[in-house]
Order: C-alpha cells, then sequence, then structure tokens
C-alpha cells in the first residue's frame, strides 16, 4: 500500500476494526428486534457502510482533538498525525469527506432516520472534546456508539419506542464496561497529560464498577428478552456472554495494560454471541 494511503488508512482505524465491531453489534440487535428478525436488506446494507465511515470519521476527529496529547501517551506515539505523515487540514478533510458519504448513503432513509444523522454526527465529532472536562467520557462514548439503536428502529418502523431508549441504555453500560478497560492501559499516561477517563474516575474500584455494568448490561438484556418474548436460544446466548464478560475479571482484576487489553477486545465475542443468538432465536420462531 503506498505510504499516503496507509497513512491515511490507519488514521481510520482501518487496521483495527474492533471499533467498527463494537459499533456494528449494538445497531444489528436493533434491526432484529425492530423488525421481528426480518430486516430490510436495504436498510442492512446502509447500517453496515454507515457504521463503518460513522466510525472512521470519528477515529480522525478524534486523532486531531488529540493531536498535541497522543505523542505523550505510549500506545499513540505513532498515530499518523502526531508523526507528521497526515497534515491537520488533510484530517479535517478526510472526517469531512466521511460523515458527508455517511450522510449520502443514508438519503433512502425516511425522514425522521435522516433528522436523526444530525444527533449521531454531533456526538461522534464531539466525544473526543469530552475527555477534557467529563468524569466519565464513556457514558457519552455509548451513546454515540449506541446512536444506531434509535436509528435502526426509526429506520425499519418510523418510531422510537421505550424498549429502543432501554435498549440504547443497555449499550451503554456494555461500554463504559469494555472502555474502561481500555482505558487502563494508558492509565498512567493520561494522569500525567490530565485527560479524563472513567479507569481515573472509579480508581481503585474501576474493576468493581466494571463487573457492576457487565452484570447491570446482561439483566437489561434479559428484561428486553423478556419484554419481547424471545426464547431460549436468546436467552443461552446471554448466558454464554455473560460467561465471556466474567471472564474478564481475571484479566482485570491485577491490572495490568496488556491484559486489560486483551479483555477490551474480547467483548467483540460478547457482541457477536447476542447477535447470533437474537438471529438465530427470530430465525427458529419464523
Amino acid at each position: 500500500m503506498p505510504p499516503r494511503i496507509s497513512a491515511y488508512a490507519r488514521l481510520m482505524r482501518i487496521d483495527k476494526p474492533i471499533g467498527t465491531l463494537l459499533l456494528l453489534w449494538p445497531t444489528l440487535w436493533a434491526l432484529w428486534f425492530a423488525s421481528n428478525g426480518r430486516p430490510d436488506p436495504l436498510l442492512l446494507l446502509i447500517f453496515c457502510l454507515g457504521t463503518f465511515l460513522m466510525r472512521a470519521a470519528g477515529c480522525v476527529i478524534n486523532d486531531y482533538v488529540d493531536r498535541n496529547f497522543d505523542g505523550y501517551v505510549e500506545r499513540t506515539q505513532a498515530r499518523p498525525l502526531v508523526s507528521g505523515e497526515v497534515r491537520p487540514k488533510e484530517a479535517l478533510w478526510l472526517a469531512a469527506g466521511l460523515a458527508i458519504s455517511a450522510f449520502l448513503i443514508a438519503l433512502p432513509l425516511n425522514k425522521l432516520t435522516l433528522l436523526l444523522t444530525i444527533p449521531a454526527i454531533f456526538l461522534a465529532g464531539s466525544y473526543p472534546f469530552t475527555k477534557r472536562f467529563l468524569a466519565l467520557p464513556q457514558a457519552y462514548l455509548g451513546i454515540a456508539f449506541g446512536f444506531g439503536i434509535p436509528m435502526a428502529f426509526t429506520a425499519q418502523t418510523n418510531s422510537v419506542p421505550a424498549f429502543a431508549w432501554i435498549l440504547l441504555v443497555a449499550n451503554i453500560l456494555w461500554t463504559i464496561a469494555y472502555d474502561t478497560e481500555y482505558a487502563m492501559v494508558d492509565r498512567a499516561d493520561d494522569l500525567k497529560i490530565s485527560i479524563k477517563t472513567s479507569a481515573i474516575t472509579f480508581g481503585r474500584f474501576d474493576v468493581a464498577a466494571i463487573m457492576l455494568c457487565f452484570i447491570s448490561f446482561i439483566a437489561i438484556m434479559i428484561y428486553l428478552g423478556l419484554s419481547s418474548q424471545r426464547g431460549p436460544i436468546y436467552f443461552t446466548s446471554l448466558l454464554i456472554a455473560s460467561g465471556l464478560c466474567f471472564q474478564q475479571y481475571s484479566q482485570i482484576m491485577a491490572r495490568e495494560p496488556a491484559d486489560c487489553f486483551k479483555a477490551f477486545l474480547s467483548n467483540n465475542r460478547v457482541g457477536a454471541i447476542i447477535f447470533i443468538g437474537i438471529v438465530l432465536d427470530y430465525w427458529l420462531k419464523h
């Protein structure tokens, strides 16, 4: 890959798809719930592409905002804006192009869903700034990462029922849990540069807070399963997901950065298992 294109790709985190997947799973859950297990194929394509584009745009904006800080954090020292491979003005143009592309892809959606793209773009663009003043920026990230949930419901049903907002709350709790694990990796560096994260805010109660968020997340997913009359396959998937969440306790209890990062990565399996459970449950009922 030519160096220039490679730098743009790394700026968009194409080489690290974990963020896209963690953003995609809740959106897919919502599409299946909203459509009673039969999502419109066009909507499925639009939301998958939109998820990729908005996550890429969010990463570019994040690196632009943090360009004067990332050089002091070991994990982010080689990012393209820090190394000088990409200039700040180029990053802004790239982020704008990605956001516009996401909006163009969304044009076939109904009016209400198009209106929701405005707060969705605002959330994605403003999240990096919350690390300067919010004690729990991970909660804000949970809203940004989960905003595809109400959009999926409006796209499929032209309404946002209470079920969708409850699912969004579940996603916020899950995001706080896994992104606190991620923040534990950089805690020492973040303290030096005065960046706020949940790992710093929770302090010595970080592990307990993570596990409490996981428990609350699973509890809400059980409630949603009961309220939507899901079957045994769905609840089995939640049981497996619970096991994967509790397995992370042994990885984060020592607070070793490398193990905390492994725990964070394993949340992709949590999202995937729940999605598979939803799909199979609806498929068998149909």
